[in-house]
């Protein structure tokens, strides 16, 4: 029998944080209701990051791990992003050079909203099952950034928009894909996916973001009930409840996830509201440690949410994780896996909480002062260079850990330059 999942799996949250709290609290926003968001910081951007240098941060600790002979069997390498910075050019292709990776390897780019880390996932997946190249593997880079405002209200697009500047975040996860699923082995065939046209939410122009955040709601609701039960019917003996040691669940924010859980406890088990809440916080609140801290990351957050529940978890015994991912517009798929006690240890050999723990924590000043740089840094920038000396203090606490990480450099006739930083 062919196995596949996840071989490694690593994080990188950025180098800078902001206090949402704080944020919520300066916009004049309802923090009555804010608790309920259960958001706490967001990641933020700074001008010498970008969705280039969160991926290959993410992916490098992978690579330094494995032997040049592992690293040369990575034949597929797909980008998966909302934040792109070109109409034609991949982001995969700065990755692929500045990972060193071998260049007989496919490398591409998916846009699918917040679901296009899944498909990118499922895709490799596909890749190793096929034995196309036995033995080969595949990199899954999910990565986006959020340096836009969004747009103003109008006959269907709804005013109270302004939660989504405290939940979006930056980052990007990078998964290893192969034979070899020391971390997450998936249920090969274990797959319910739905999608449809709906208008809940979009990006018109590559930094601003519209939508309507009620039907978002809704529809995010209907998925998740709908994928789940397009898993039952492809999976014998399936049970919401007793099926999942875990639960992973796509994050715009903390509230959403437990309202869906809630949705699902109710329709599925007929659960009351005291074993609902026992259920959350047993099953579900692993997975949003890191979501809480990282914000919404599009593309990247069902996984950044499933890399949570690993290091979070009680695995001493195989445990399965069912993931509901989300993407505006819409798509969206519930599969599984299974974790073991070892995936667990290989995991956190990524030390993804003490990279959280070292980043630099941005005052509302340093915050606001950010909004200077859009135009510098915005899709489609010929010319730019960034200034050397900018939040000195977060470059250093991305030299914490002792790791060297990429940075932005500048923009010359389009194409962007990056050096190494330790």
């Amino acid at each position: 029998m062919i196995l596949a999942g996840i071989e490694a799996m690593n994080v990188f949250g950025g180098s800078a944080y902001l206090n949402v709290l704080e944020l919520a609290t300066h916009r004049s926003l309802d923090t009555t209701r804010f608790e309920n968001l259960l958001m706490k910081e967001k990641a933020v951007a700074l001008p010498f990051e970008d969705p280039v240098t969160f991926g290959v941060n993410a992916a490098k600790p992978i690579m330094d791990s494995l032997s040049s002979e592992e690293k040369n069997k990575i034949e597929l390498l797909i980008t998966c992003t909302e934040s792109g910075i070109d109409f034609g050019k991949s982001i995969s292709t700065y990755i692929h050079h500045y990972l060193e990776l071998n260049r007989n390897c496919r490398l591409f780019e998916i846009k699918q909203a917040c679901y296009s880390g899944t498909a990118g996932l499922q895709t490799a997946i596909n890749f190793v099952l096929s034995q196309a190249s036995p033995g080969a593997k595949a990199l899954v880079v999910a990565t986006d950034i959020s340096r836009f405002m969004t747009v103003d209200a109008g006959e269907t697009l709804t005013a109270d928009w302004s939660f989504a500047e405290p939940s979006a975040g930056a980052g990007a996860v990078a998964v290893l894909v192969s034979n070899k699923p020391y971390v997450y082995q998936v249920d090969i065939g274990a797959n319910g996916y739905y999608g449809y046209e709906v208008m809940d939410s979009c990006r018109p122009t590559p930094d601003s973001e519209a939508g309507d955040a009620d039907l978002s709601l809704m529809s995010y609701l209907d998925c998740c009930e709908q994928t789940f039960l397009e898993y039952q019917k492809r999976v014998d003996h399936v049970d919401y409840k007793d099926t999942f040691q875990y639960l992973a669940f796509h994050t715009p924010f903390g509230g959403m996830v437990k309202g869906a859980h809630r949705s699902m406890m109710r329709r599925m088990v007929k659960a009351k509201p005291s074993e609902i809440e026992e259920d959350f916080e047993r099953r579900v609140m692993p997975g949003l440690m890191y979501c809480q801290r990282v914000g919404n990351v599009m593309g990247a957050t069902s996984l950044l949410s499933l890399a949570s529940t690993i290091d979070q978890g009680d695995f001493s015994s195989p445990s399965r994780i069912g993931t509901f991912s989300y993407g505006s517009g819409c798509c969206s798929e519930f599969y599984s896996g299974l974790t073991a006690k070892e995936g667990q240890e290989r995991q956190r050999s990524f030390e993804i909480n003490e990279h959280l723990n070292s980043r630099y924590r941005l005052s509302l000043e340093e915050y606001e002062s950010l909004f200077d740089y859009t135009d510098l840094l915005k899709f489609g920038t010929r010319n730019s260079t960034i200034d050397p000396v900018i939040f000195s203090q977060a470059r250093l606490s991305k030299s914490k850990t002792g790791k060297s990480c990429l940075i932005l450099e500048g923009i010359r006739e389009y194409h962007r330059e990056y050096r190494w930083i330790s």
